[in-house]
């Protein structure tokens, strides 16, 4: 309700307190450093590939074991 009445009082349309709010939350945001930003690709990167490589394996013997059962 106090919200409500902020806005009210204001007489400022929503989406600019909006869009005013969320510039002053982006400059309170840390940034990564180049160097942080490869790093953390690199590390994303490979996770992927290692999940899909597993995801792959399983699959596989999956379709092994169904394929023995089916025969």
């Amino acid at each position: 309700m106090a919200a409500q009445e902020t806005a009210i009082q204001t007489n400022m349309p929503r989406w600019k307190k909006f869009f005013r709010e969320v510039r002053a939350e982006l400059k309170k945001v840390t940034w990564p450093t180049k160097n942080e930003l490869i790093s953390y690709t690199g590390i994303v990167f490979i996770s992927v590939v290692l999940v899909a490589v597993l995801i792959w394996i399983i699959d596989a013997a999956l379709a092994k074991v169904l394929e023995l059962i089916i025969k």
